[in-house]
């Protein structure tokens, strides 16, 4: 088995090369280079001549088997590459180019499978490795298979416009046939559901406040809304606290029971009547909660694809981005949000699906009103956010239960929007149940 000759097609390589070299065509190394790159030949002669092929069209050269020769020449590389006369060679290994999507894409399967040889190897050794942790192992085998997936997504193909066309009009014949006010999943407050109409698939929402403003408040009333009362299947990841006292807050906002009695266990005989009803409801309701702490961005994608697959989950919810732990320690906190970024954002067009993250904002945005530029530790965030959201109201009191009013107007700030509106929206928010209700008049 050791010296069995991994997956290649020397045939396929030498015509995806010579149908780029007959009649030089900038439309025919664009195919090509839609599905493969040097590294996906097998032979090194063939990754040396396609690796300049490629730096003479960027160079705006022309493309030719005399240029080629002298390009190699001057690398040093024409005898690496077979000498002038396998060069040569290339352009009789095949009559047309008319077929070069077809060899491009026998050279990237085959490359394709190399690798998921060369993962399994490396698989095997950890796997052996009585010093590694046996998650660790799982997770880096998984981080090998995404991003072999992520390469075959990312082709750089496009699309008709008389496709998309198509699917756009079925798309708006659909909802005028079946009159939905909104495109996306309803968060359950009308004044926000009427100017984002709704949380969008594919779309990365973030949701930003100061610490003890309501964030987490805010996400378990959308997910009540979204999971309880519309029964739409929603994940929430949990990063702060426990799935049960997590539950305990839901509990108590469904049945309308002060949290601190509920927590204290000093209730009173009519809340029982009301828990057993919410425990009812919240029970029958598709509502999925992820409480791993210190998650790994990597777990994070794997435990949503489950969701997704397992109970098609039509929103996640994360609170917080902020907790959310990469790979790579050593890089600076900025490039890690970054990527935690990118990633979510990655992770909602592939499941398509709205993701909604929790994130806290700077401490120069105490006193006023938050803004884009208050966002902590990464412009990214901004940057991919197709939705930014800001909750702002009167630090006199926090969401915690605490103090006497029945309810305290609070602000959402819808401050950007990629595909509509921004404004304010105005929102009630229950102290003592520790959730957030529509308000019943939304005066400017």
């Amino acid at each position: 088995m050791k010296d069995k000759v991994p997956p290649h097609n020397d045939e396929a390589e030498r015509a995806a090369l010579g149908a780029v070299l007959i009649n030089f065509k900038p439309e025919v190394l664009d195919t090509v280079q839609r599905h493969v790159r040097s590294e996906d030949f097998y032979k090194t002669a063939h990754q040396i001549i396609f690796a300049a092929i490629s730096e003479l069209f960027n160079k705006g050269e022309a493309v030719d088997i005399l240029t080629l020769t002298n390009e190699l020449s001057h690398r040093g590389d024409l005898e690496k590459a077979g000498g002038p006369g396998y060069v040569t060679g290339l352009t009789s290994a095949v009559p047309t180019s008319a077929n070069v999507e077809y060899y491009a894409k026998i050279v990237k399967e085959m490359s394709i499978r190399r690798t998921l040889i060369d993962i399994s190897g490396k698989i095997t050794v950890n796997a052996h490795s009585e010093t590694r942790e046996c998650g660790e192992i799982v997770e880096e085998a998984e981080k090998y298979i995404f991003e072999i997936n992520d390469r075959q997504q990312s082709s750089g193909s496009f699309k008709d416009a008389r496709e998309v066309i198509q699917q756009t009009i079925t798309a708006i014949e659909k909802r005028y046939q079946t009159k939905d006010n909104y495109t996306g999943i309803p968060g359950g407050f009308s004044a926000l559901d009427d100017m984002t109409s709704g949380f969008q698939n594919q779309e990365m929402i973030i949701i930003g406040a100061r610490p003890s403003v309501g964030k987490t408040a805010f996400a378990l009333s959308l997910a009540s809304n979204i999971s309880i009362a519309q029964g739409i299947p929603c994940g929430f990841f949990t990063l702060e606290m426990s799935a049960m006292s997590l539950m305990q807050r839901i509990i108590a906002a469904e049945a309308r029971i002060n949290s601190q009695r509920l927590r204290s266990g000093l209730l009173r005989p009519s809340d029982f009547n009301a828990l057993t009803d919410a425990a009812g409801r919240i029970y029958e309701a598709p509502l999925y909660i992820d409480d791993t702490p210190n998650i790994r961005l990597l777990e994070l994608r794997s435990s949503a694809r489950r969701m997704k697959s397992k109970h098609d989950v039509k929103v996640l919810i994360v609170d917080y981005i902020g907790l959310i732990s990469t790979e790579d320690k050593s890089i600076p906190r900025h490039e890690q949000m970054a990527e935690v970024s990118r990633s979510l954002k990655s992770l909602a067009r592939e499941l398509d699906i709205p993701i909604i993250a929790l994130s806290q904002v700077g401490r120069q945005s105490e006193g006023k009103e938050p803004g884009l530029a208050d966002l902590r530790e990464s412009g990214a965030i901004e940057q991919d956010a197709d939705m930014v959201m800001f909750l702002h109201r009167d630090r006199g009191i926090s969401d915690e239960g605490e103090g006497p009013p029945e309810m305290i107007e609070t602000q959402l700030i819808v401050a950007k929007q990629r595909n509509g509106p921004v404004g304010t929206v105005k929102l009630a928010f229950i102290p003592h149940f520790t959730k957030f209700e529509t308000l019943t008049y939304q005066n400017p």
